[in-house]
């Protein structure tokens, strides 16, 4: 009897030893809650200064594939961000292959660019123009407008759409 008692009683204690408790998972869970609450915010802050430093360099970039497009083709500039893509292999001034399909289709990492053709000169080609990129979704994808025209100044607003008057980065 004793020994039938010393059997069962090994046997509750490997029994109790052999998982977790509810108490320690639950510890575990809140744990893991708690680092996830601090991480996760600072994570999408980061995302969005990573999207705002890329809309910033993809204005960069139109405006050089703006000025290539003017040396090289002899006109001023183009009337869509189309004629500044293309795949490059025989550049004409309607695939000129300066920027990529992505940034040409206007909506490159959570910013929507907007190219605006202002004016022309007397043979209809554009000869001044102005770009904006807005993040799609604010406070999510981006917090920042930026614009730029042909001056190539960058220039960023922080609660409505950029414009030539906005402070230059």
């Amino acid at each position: 009897m004793i020994q039938n008692q010393k059997c069962k009683l090994a046997t509750i204690r490997r029994h109790s030893k052999a998982g977790f408790s509810l108490i320690e998972l639950l510890v575990v869970v809140a744990v893991i809650l708690i680092i996830a609450a601090i991480a996760i915010p600072n994570y999408i802050q980061a995302k969005m200064r990573g999207n705002e430093a890329s809309a910033a360099q993809s204005l960069r970039t139109i405006s050089t594939a703006e000025l290539v497009y003017s040396t090289t083709y002899g006109m001023n500039f183009s009337s869509t961000l189309l004629q500044l893509s293309g795949s490059g292999v025989n550049p004409t001034p309607n695939n000129a292959g300066l920027i990529d399909q992505v940034l040409a289709s206007s909506i490159k990492q959570g910013y929507i660019f907007t190219y605006t053709p202002l004016t022309t000169d007397s043979q209809g080609n554009t000869a001044t123009f102005s770009i904006n990129a807005d993040p799609l979704t604010s406070g999510t994808t981006g917090q920042r407008h930026f614009y730029t025209d042909q001056t190539n100044v960058i220039r960023s607003n922080i609660a409505a759409p950029a414009g030539p008057s906005d402070l230059p980065l």
